[in-house]
């Protein structure tokens, strides 16, 4: 008999199973993969931002979704505990732009290792294989039966993950395990995705970046993201830190109209803008707009802005009249994209929806269902913008789990 069964060896599920073994409980996680942490070991491009050095009301301002339940479990096991544990387990951290927690060696494989070490050095058992379903007798947790054995056990965690990266083992199982003991999965969606676009002109500049541009992105013509940083363009229609983190604020794709506006110039207003242009003009009347457009905007776009202006880009900038002039700020003011889809949930960096937290214990993580069953992580209908807040769900969530198994006394 195994006082816990985790399922699943990411960062939730090896948390869990940690803090479990320190007080005494025999524990079992099971993970298909090779490595426990496969998916951890890529985050961040395989930097890590473990957390956010922030207080919880700023953790709070970045869940777009039910944060309050994860209140108890911040006080508990919040961002600056998450910091002073891996600090303690001989991994350095450090703290960049936006707060930005990441592994002084810039390695996630130093987060992934240093958790297996621990889970190792506290006898932490580790079997490769998938499990099948969760067994109960007389409403509460008795069994787990995997793809090799059926193992007697008191307790089991779900921690799944999402349906983001299916390589690494997130394959959805988790939501059917926990549906089939009868709670309720809401609706599954990628975050922190990119985003499709029909514009013609997006392929037409894919791999073309965009640094320091202000994103805004419209809800049914409704402001609901504007943030100042970095994108790109691709042969589906944007990418980037700034297109991954408005995503995550369309909540409705598919039930409401979304577009975005690029501000290509955010450190001039209008004014200023146009006495840029001006003085451009009167430094080489002679130049034509395309040239023109060569020194306010890359290379790559300078066809589709003499597109999007109807300017033609041999007409010579004294022609320029001042209604083109005004067309043209417009265009570098507000370049349009249109939003017609997310790209599929397996190139998002989360998923969204889950196992319903109205179902869920947010003191324990335990199932209100079913004595014995406990939810960690990206399973939980729980995720957050970019900035190492969604590893911190995992964190504390698996924190809280692994504590709350009770003895067997």
């Amino acid at each position: 008999m195994t006082d816990l069964v985790v399922i699943g060896g990411g960062p939730a599920g090896m948390l869990c199973a940690i803090q479990s073994a320190q007080r005494g409980l025999s524990v079992t996680v099971l993970d298909r993969n090779l490595q426990l942490g496969r998916k951890l070991r890529i985050t961040g491009k395989g930097r890590c931002n473990v957390t956010n050095d922030c207080d919880t009301r700023e953790f709070m301002a970045n869940i777009p979704g039910d944060g309050r339940f994860l209140y108890s479990a911040m006080s508990r096991f919040g961002t600056r505990e998450v910091m002073a544990y891996f600090e303690s387990l001989g991994v350095p951290l450090k703290v960049e732009r936006g707060n930005r927690v990441f592994p002084v060696s810039d390695n996630a494989n130093d987060i992934a290792n240093a958790l297996v070490r621990e889970c190792e050095r506290l006898g932490v058992r580790t079997l490769r294989c998938s499990a099948r379903s969760i067994e109960t007798k007389d409403g509460a947790v008795c069994a787990v039966q995997t793809d090799a054995e059926k193992i007697p056990c008191r307790a089991a965690a779900i921690c799944t993950g999402g349906l983001s990266y299916s390589k690494t083992g997130s394959d959805g199982w988790g939501f059917r395990m926990a549906a089939k003991l009868g709670h309720t999965v809401t609706p599954l969606r990628p975050s922190l995705v990119p985003l499709e676009s029909d514009d013609a002109w997006c392929a037409e500049m894919q791999g073309f970046s965009l640094r320091n541009v202000t994103l805004s992105a419209y809800e049914d013509g409704k402001l609901i993201f504007r943030e100042l940083g970095e994108m790109l363009f691709t042969h589906f229609g944007v990418s980037g830190p700034l297109v991954l983190s408005a995503s995550a604020k369309m909540r409705h794709m598919g039930s409401a109209e979304y577009r975005l506006l690029i501000d290509l110039k955010p450190a001039l207003d209008e004014k200023k803008l146009e006495t840029r242009i001006l003085r451009d003009i009167e430094e080489n009347p002679k130049r034509s707009f395309h040239n023109l457009l060569g020194g306010l905007a890359g290379r790559s776009m300078v066809p589709v802005l003499e597109q999007l202006t109807g300017i033609p880009g041999e007409q010579r900038c004294t022609d320029f009249t001042r209604e083109q002039r005004q067309k043209l700020i417009q265009i570098l003011k507000a370049f349009p994209v249109s939003v017609s889809g997310t790209r599929p949930i397996d190139e998002a960096i989360v998923t969204a929806g889950g196992v319903s937290t109205k179902e869920v214990d947010p003191r324990t993580m335990e199932s209100k269902l079913v004595k014995g069953l406990y939810f960690a992580g990206e399973v939980l209908d729980l995720d957050a913008y970019t900035g190492g807040f969604n590893l911190q769900i995992a964190w504390c969530t698996g924190f809280v789990a692994g504590n709350a198994v009770e003895k067997n006394t």
